[in-house]
């Protein structure tokens, strides 16, 4: 597959919907779905970066899928809400070079020779 839009993927998911997933679920029920897969997310993330083990039933489970998963969840919730995410990410981001251009950059944590920084 070569590279998607936003609103493509946004489209394709209202199509599937519409065509195999007979209907979008509550906004609610898909509230507490995309919470469930951050927290399958997390515990992959926990167990591949962090210090945790992995579990049997971790393997095979990919960062990738997981990640789709959450945004698969969050697509339908734009959908059904309305939002188009093309543009809400782009005031978003206009937002952060407004607010936060330099924030960042002044952050006495985030600089690597400040005795400030956290450990």
């Amino acid at each position: 597959m070569e590279s998607l839009s936003i609103k493509e993927a946004q489209q394709m998911v209202d199509g599937w919907i519409k065509t195999k997933g007979v209907r979008y679920f509550q906004e609610l029920t898909n509230l507490g779905i995309l919470m469930e897969e951050v927290g399958e997310l997390s515990r992959l993330m926990v167990r591949s970066y962090g210090e945790q083990s992995f579990k049997e039933s971790d393997k095979g489970r990919d960062i990738s899928d997981e990640l789709a998963d959450v945004l698969w969840v969050l697509i339908c919730l734009a959908n059904q809400t309305g939002v188009d995410l093309t543009e809400a990410f782009r005031r978003n981001m206009e937002k952060k070079d407004s607010r936060d251009s330099k924030r960042h950059l002044e952050n006495e944590k985030l600089n690597p020779a400040s005795p400030n920084r956290e450990p």
